[in-house]
């Protein structure tokens, strides 16, 4: 299905680009995960039944509905552009009329990534870019501080990975690459995804 197709069958619409103010320079702008690279990657990967994945930079929600729609999980978005997140309700209030049997939970809330508290039930953490290096080292930090606090296992994806944060991840110890998909047919070589994976035991 292409990317209409899959809107369609969620009830949603997620399409578009949406920048952001002079103001918010450490946020970048919303732009979709493509679908074909979701499925791409979940041919590949597939997420623990018991996980809960948290897509940071959610936008209005694609990579939300597809997961929670594909392997019926919790998810939760953190969205700070505060038009971006209405339209994500939106498309909630839709979804859910066409995914009543799924009784996991799909929320969003609004705010900053940085100042979001990682619960002891979130183990998948997903990223497309969505602010600066510094941000992204504000966010790993609050995720390594609550794996300490209750050890488990969990995994960070990065889509379209920045230099920035690969070496970020280099530099922390704790997680390992887990798995890398490439995109096929992709013109740009970065068009991947790379799953690290930390093991509490392994500290």
């Amino acid at each position: 299905m292409g990317e209409f197709e899959f809107d369609k069958k969620f009830g949603i619409r997620t399409s578009g680009i949406k920048e952001w103010g002079d103001d918010f320079y450490h946020y970048h702008r919303c732009e979709p995960t493509p679908y074909k690279a979701l499925e791409k990657l979940f041919n590949n990967y597939n997420p623990e039944k018991s996980g809960r994945l948290v897509d940071f930079g959610s936008g209005k929600g694609r990579v939300a509905f597809y997961i929670h729609n594909r392997f019926q999980i919790p998810v939760v978005g953190i969205e700070a552009q505060d038009d971006v997140i209405d339209e994500a309700l939106d498309n909630k209030k839709r979804y859910r009329l066409r995914a009543k049997n799924i009784e996991a939970p799909i929320r969003f809330e609004y705010g900053l990534a940085e100042d979001y508290e990682v619960k002891p039930q979130d183990n998948i953490f997903f990223f497309f870019n969505p602010f600066s290096a510094d941000v992204f080292r504000d966010v790993l930090k609050n995720i390594r501080v609550s794996l300490k606090e209750s050890p488990r296992e969990a995994d960070l994806i990065l889509y379209y990975p920045m230099p920035k944060y690969k070496k970020i991840m280099e530099n922390a110890q704790e997680f390992e690459i887990h798995n890398k998909v490439a995109i096929q047919g992709a013109r740009d070589n970065r068009d991947k995804f790379i799953v690290y994976r930390h093991r509490p035991d392994e500290e």
